[in-house]
């Protein structure tokens, strides 16, 4: 049985939801599953904007065949090569031979590289700005490179103002019937895994989010259909400014986030005497966390949403607790920059971690050190005194 909405009068959702998926990119947690969207326009010219993940190709299929009601399929417009949105290309192929493929030079080079399939007589190659007339609509082609892939491109749809944004402004989380942003509460249920999903999946290349957003700017949009997550049809600068924090690396909020690694309660009990003086100071909504339990992407997402970073971690084999490193590395992978980081550790007999992680924040742009404390095994009266001076320079940034 189909499960499709209109979007706008000929404009359809096609797409489906995945709850059973339990890691995005076998890397990421989703308890909420995630949705893959794809749009069929009705027009003279038939045309899908993305296919879906394999998963859910049944029903994809069943949605799409339902909505051309005996139509042949036109075209096919490829925004996103990734497996999630390119994976029932061949279906398609088969399905509707006369079909033809809309995407730009590199979209074609990796449909050969997933695909045995002879293209010949069925691809149309587009560049910026070219245009392709369906009828009554109307698509227009921007390049998008690096977000995240370097084939990526977005379609502008220009009778309605519709932005087919491919991954960008994507969300994790199932959808629940409801598929546009004023049909939910999207800050209580949605910004966190959009957060998530931006820091984790596109973090890295914020300069070409900035890139694409600026030819966004230039176009009147209406309304955003995104590859994951809600529909946007309302409120487009609430979330186009989320993006454009992000993308420039700015704190969403004025705060502190503790991340601390601990074996046996000691590096925690520190971690916890720093945000008790915090919020003792005036400091609300402190986050904090134990990254040994704490997934990274959900480390990642608050150090992206926080001004202050305070890293707490115990010396290991030498070196940095692994769960800590392994949150440093990432956050230096994606670039976080513009953060300033309080440093504590803890060693019984050689506290090294901390030089350690000074080495990894080094390499990285725009963070500024506000200070260590350093213990040997447990934090005692003698050390409070310590993380007063921590805390006192957190609070001179917070209120800078």
């Amino acid at each position: 049985m189909h499960c499709t909405r209109k979007v706008t009068d000929n404009i359809y959702w096609v797409g489906g939801n995945d709850r059973r998926l339990a890691l995005f990119e076998n890397l990421f947690p989703i308890p909420r599953g995630v949705s893959y969207n794809s749009y069929l326009i009705m027009d003279e010219k038939t045309t899908l904007m993305d296919t879906v993940d394999f998963s859910i190709s049944r029903q994809f299929i069943e949605n799409v065949q339902y909505v051309l009601a005996g139509r042949t399929l036109d075209y096919l417009v490829i925004n996103h090569m990734e497996p999630d949105h390119c994976a029932n290309i061949e279906v398609l192929v088969r399905l509707y031979p006369e079909m033809k493929l809309v995407g730009n030079a590199k979209t074609v080079q990796m449909i050969k590289q997933f695909y045995e399939m002879d293209l010949e007589g069925k691809v149309i190659e587009v560049k910026e700005k070219d245009e392709l007339s369906l009828g009554v609509h109307t698509l227009q082609f921007f390049m998008a490179p690096m977000v995240h892939w370097p084939e990526v491109m977005v379609a502008y749809e220009q009778s309605e103002k519709i932005l087919f944004s491919a991954d960008g402004f994507g969300t994790f989380g199932a959808l629940n019937g409801n598929i546009f942003n004023d049909e939910m509460d999207f800050d209580r249920d949605w910004l966190d895994d959009a957060r998530r999903y931006y820091t984790n999946i596109v973090g890295k290349y914020g300069v070409q989010v900035q890139a694409l957003l600026k030819k966004a700017a230039t176009l009147d949009i209406e309304m955003i259909c995104p590859l994951h997550g809600p529909v946007w049809r309302s409120d487009l600068g609430y979330f186009i400014d989320k993006y454009d924090k992000w993308s420039r690396y700015e704190p969403e909020d004025n705060n502190v986030v503790i991340i601390y690694g601990s074996m046996y309660g000691n590096t925690e009990n520190a971690a916890n005497v720093l945000a008790m003086s915090l919020a003792d100071a005036g400091v609300k909504n402190i986050a904090v966390y134990d990254a040994s339990v704490t997934h990274v992407s959900h480390l990642i997402a608050e150090a992206f949403r926080c001004s202050v970073i305070v890293v707490a971690t115990p010396t290991y084999n030498g070196g940095i607790y692994p769960s800590m490193e392994s949150f440093l590395l990432d956050m230096k992978a994606l670039g976080l920059r513009n953060r300033k980081v309080g440093i504590l550790d803890n060693g019984t007999w050689a506290p090294t971690a901390s030089k350690q992680v000074k080495k990894i924040l080094e390499e990285m742009k725009e963070i500024e050190i506000l200070g260590e404390v350093s213990i040997k095994s447990t934090l005692k009266p003698a050390g409070l005194a310590n993380v007063e001076e921590l805390k006192d320079a957190i609070m001179t940034s917070l209120n800078a």
